[in-house]
């Protein structure tokens, strides 16, 4: 089994961000999931098994304002999963991508009281953040569920359903 999860936020929009800010987000986010991809398929071709759980955001889906790249690299994972599921299915290996909203991790730290407030009072339905162990318990399920591939599981309290 594999699994990419890398993360970092890439603040600015097209005229502030720095090519190489750009670049060094295609590097980490999307260059790595190809190389390790193809590090890891010929091992899960050779046992006729395996499993690649990608870890997007929300931001890829519905987008984040002034994180230009971020949103760009997280949104090329759910294709990149659907596109190499198809190519391996008949290896038996399944590929599928994670988009978690707001999470209690360090990646949030940065937020002020006011946006966490504003976020959980009316962004996010459920009123409340995610936790990592929650976000892990999706990943466990997609990794062993055999007859899932190909897709993209969003784990946001409803954040992708609000427009706030």
């Amino acid at each position: 089994m594999l699994v990419h999860s890398a993360g970092g936020a890439i603040a600015g929009g097209l005229l502030e961000l720095a090519p190489e800010a750009w670049h060094a987000a295609f590097d980490v986010h999307v260059h790595a999931v190809f190389h390790l991809c193809r590090a890891a398929v010929p091992g899960m071709k050779e046992r006729k098994e395996g499993a690649i759980v990608l870890i997007s955001s929300v931001a890829g889906i519905r987008g984040l304002h002034f994180n230009l790249a971020y949103q760009v690299v997280k949104g090329a994972l759910p294709q990149f999963a659907r596109a190499l599921a198809r190519e391996l299915a008949n290896d038996n290996i399944r590929v599928n991508c994670i988009a978690p909203g707001i999470i209690r991790t360090r990646f949030h730290d940065a937020m002020t009281p006011e946006q966490r407030k504003h976020n959980l009072e009316n962004r996010i339905p459920l009123h409340r953040e995610g936790t990592p162990e929650q976000v892990a318990s999706l990943i466990a399920e997609v990794a062993t569920n055999d007859y899932i591939t190909g897709e993209t599981f969003t784990i946001d309290g409803g954040l992708t359903m609000r427009i706030a």
